[in-house]
C-alpha cells in the first residue's frame, strides 16, 4: 500500500543554492506560486468584468470581499478595516492552498507546519508591532488588565505572557493538523478500496469507497473551515492590539 504521508514530501523541482543555503524551487514553492496567481487572474477578471447585473466570478468575489469585512467589523469594530487588504491577502492565500490539495495531484502547502508557522508568525509579529506603535507602554495592559487584584497579578501576568507567546504555535498547529490528518484519511481509505478491489473483500472495497467520497465532501468543508478560522482567530488577536483589555 502506498504511503499515505509520500503525498506531503517537499520535492524539489529546480536545484537552488545561495551561500551554502538551500533554496530550491520545490513543489511546495510551485502551489504557493500558482495560489497567488490564481487569486491575482480571479480577481482581476471579476473587477475588470464589472457590471450592473454581476456574473458569477463579480457575484463570488464580491461575497467573499463582504464575507471577510463582516468578519473584521464584527470581531474588531470599524477600527480594524484599514487592516482588510491583509486579512483579506491572508484569508485567500490559506483558503487557496487548502482547496488546491484537493485537486488531484495537487500538494497542500497548508499541511506542512514550516508554512503554516510562518503566517501565523507574520500575523503575530504584525499585530505585536501595531499594538506597541499604537499604545507605547500602555501595551503591556494585554498582560494585566486595569483593576487586577495585586495578589493575582503574580500569577495573571506569566500565564497571559506564555498565552501571548505561544498564539503562533496554535494557530499554526491547528491548520497543519487539520490538512494533513484529512489528506491522509483520504488516501487511506483510496489505498484501501484499490487493495481489495480485486479480492473477496469487494464489499469492503465498496465501502471504503463510499467513505472516500462523504471525507472528500468533508475535508472541502473542513479547507473552508480552517482558513475561516486562521483568520477570525487572527481578528480577535487585533482586537486585543487594537482595544487591549
Amino acid at each position: 500500500m502506498v504511503d499515505p504521508l509520500y503525498q506531503f514530501k517537499i520535492r524539489p523541482l529546480i536545484h537552488l543554492e545561495w551561500g551554502g543555503w538551500d533554496i530550491s524551487f520545490t513543489n511546495s514553492s510551485l502551489f504557493m506560486v500558482l495560489a497567488t496567481l490564481i487569486l491575482i487572474m480571479f480577481f482581476s477578471f471579476s473587477v475588470n468584468a464589472r457590471s450592473l447585473i454581476p456574473n458569477r466570478l463579480q457575484m463570488i468575489s464580491e461575497l467573499l470581499y463582504t464575507f471577510v469585512s463582516d468578519m473584521i467589523q464584527e470581531n474588531t469594530g470599524k477600527a480594524g478595516l484599514p487592516y482588510f487588504p491583509y486579512i483579506f491577502s491572508l484569508f485567500l492565500f490559506i483558503l487557496m492552498g487548502n482547496m488546491l490539495g484537493m485537486v488531484p495531484y495537487g500538494f497542500t502547502f497548508t499541511s506542512h507546519i514550516i508554512v503554516t508557522f510562518s503566517l501565523a508568525f507574520m500575523a503575530i509579529s504584525f499585530i505585536t508591532v501595531l499594538g506597541i506603535v499604537r499604545h507605547k507602554w500602555r501595551f503591556l495592559r494585554l498582560f494585566c488588565p486595569e483593576n487586577t487584584p495585586v495578589f493575582i497579578i503574580p500569577l495573571l501576568v506569566p500565564i497571559e505572557i506564555m498565552s501571548y507567546l505561544t498564539r503562533s504555535v496554535s494557530l499554526s498547529i491547528r491548520l497543519f493538523a487539520n490538512m494533513i490528518a484529512g489528506h491522509a484519511m483520504l488516501k487511506l481509505f483510496a489505498g484501501f478500496a484499490i487493495a481489495l478491489a480485486g479480492t473477496a473483500f469487494f464489499p469492503v472495497a465498496l465501502a471504503s469507497v463510499a467513505m472516500n467520497v462523504a471525507i472528500t465532501g468533508f475535508e472541502f468543508l473542513i479547507a473552508l473551515l480552517q482558513a475561516y478560522i486562521f483568520t477570525i482567530l487572527t481578528c480577535i488577536y487585533l482586537h486585543d492590539a487594537l482595544n487591549l483589555h
